[in-house]
């Protein structure tokens, strides 16, 4: 069991849990909350990028404070997505393994809704919930907070919008003497205004270095291209990682379902999640990626929250994002749990000036990537062909009198002579290609 957790206040069935975890030296922001969140009766707000410990930070501290002898729901977790509803659920259960005593439930929205009114039937402590749900389930009188000593708002700075008129809701089902426990990873004025509405005035506010995070633990670089060469860059940089897993954000769903077309043409490994897919298929695509079936991940901002994936190697921005902290939670997809990472922004020669408004917003400093030359480009689609043809399943309903014409033709060759000849009249195309108007190649593209 870790000491360092223990001085930290962190009881033994919860150190005992983490040691199992392989969780020994606690982060900044856990070191810095823990310990207030344990002994005093402060409202709070933790400020931290994604990807620093926030889970267990507040996560710990909540298991080892709840009464047991109490049955009642006594502590409510408002989170932006299922996604990290899910996440949060599965993380307090391995903190929690060691106290069975405690019972979460996860009742967030994208999933039926009777299962989870079945589930708050039984005993409760911890409740884990998008804000919508949990007011659906308010409104129909199926759970009760009444009685809840703690509410938790994660990523608040994402659950602006969606709780700007809801908040008032879950605060009235709540009782007046409660906790509210804030964590957000940017702090914008909307944030700063549900802090003066919603917390007393004697909060406590702890953050870590986001400066020395961003900079130390992630490589921020940018490449400057022509809107006609963009797919070609892309492909090269991830054929140069191949094996590794990564996510590519785009700022449209028509952008993810392109972009995700085009690698599935070229046999990349990958997948697309946006907002308007089910939620079972946003749970399978998640569920691929996780487990490794699926390298690469397309996604809008919806997947840069509660994607708490180890070993995503990379991260690509194909489209600058409009808002500052919306590239916190994009890069802050890689680095996780102490691990380096690396962050690369796919520009147009106009943007190239945003860069230095997102260093100084930020506090961040972006080298320049080295572009491919059109050399490597060309050899590397050239390699994309042949992994295409490769993975080419044959066609077993072409008659067997005109195959049979079909390998005479060709019976002859070696199969060196016949690579060699199909390559030639590959190249041979491609130079063709390179020859059509840039309006031609942008509508392929």
């Amino acid at each position: 069991m870790s000491k360092k957790f223990s001085k930290l206040g962190v009881n033994a069935p919860l150190q005992k849990s983490l040691a199992e975890l392989e969780i020994t030296t606690p982060t900044e922001i856990q070191i810095k909350s823990i310990p207030v969140l344990l002994e005093s009766n402060k409202d709070f707000v933790g400020l931290a990028k994604t990807g620093t410990g926030k889970t267990a930070a507040f996560g710990l501290p909540l298991i080892q404070l709840i009464d047991t002898e109490n049955n009642n729901i006594q502590a409510v977790i408002v989170v932006p997505t299922r996604e990290l509803g899910q996440q949060i659920y599965s993380n307090l259960s391995a903190f929690g393994k060691y106290v069975p005593e405690v019972s979460i439930a996860s009742v967030c929205g994208g999933t039926p809704i009777k299962p989870q009114i079945e589930r708050l039937t039984q005993d409760t402590h911890i409740v884990i919930a998008t804000p919508g749900r949990l007011i659906d389930l308010l409104k129909r009188n199926a759970i009760n907070i009444k009685e809840a000593k703690y509410l938790v708002l994660d990523e608040a700075d994402e659950m602006v919008t969606s709780l700007k008129d809801g908040l008032d809701t879950i605060v009235a089902a709540l009782p007046k003497e409660k906790r509210t426990i804030l964590f957000t990873a940017t702090m914008p004025g909307a944030i700063k205004q549900m802090v003066q509405n919603y917390l007393s005035k004697h909060v406590t506010q702890v953050s870590v270095n986001m400066e020395t995070v961003g900079n130390t633990s992630i490589d921020h670089q940018y490449v400057v291209v022509e809107p006609i060469e963009k797919l070609d860059v892309l492909m090269h940089f991830l054929n140069s990682r191949e094996g590794e897993r990564g996510i590519i954000f785009c700022k449209t769903k028509a952008a993810v379902n392109k972009l995700a077309k085009n690698l599935a043409i070229h046999k990349f490994s990958s997948g697309a999640l946006h907002g308007s897919l089910t939620q079972p298929i946003r749970d399978r695509i998640m569920g691929q990626f996780r487990e490794g079936h699926i390298k690469i991940l397309v996604a809008t901002d919806l997947a840069a929250r509660g994607l708490d994936v180890k070993e995503i190697s990379y991260v690509v921005n194909y489209h600058l994002p409009d808002v500052y902290e919306t590239y916190v939670h994009r890069s802050g997809r890689t680095a996780r749990a102490g691990a380096n990472g690396f962050s690369l922004t796919v520009l147009q020669k106009e943007e190239e000036k945003e860069i230095a408004d997102f260093e100084n917003e930020l506090g961040l400093k972006f080298t320049k990537f080295k572009k491919a030359d059109a050399a490597s480009i060309e050899e590397n689609n050239s390699l994309l062909w042949a992994k295409k043809i490769f993975k080419t399943k044959p066609n077993h309903t072409i008659p067997t009198e005109f195959r049979d014409k079909i390998h005479t033709v060709f019976h002859h060759l070696t199969k060196e002579e016949l690579v060699d000849k199909i390559l030639a009249n590959h190249l041979g195309q491609t130079k063709n290609i390179g020859s059509v108007s840039s309006e031609d190649k942008n509508f392929t593209f």
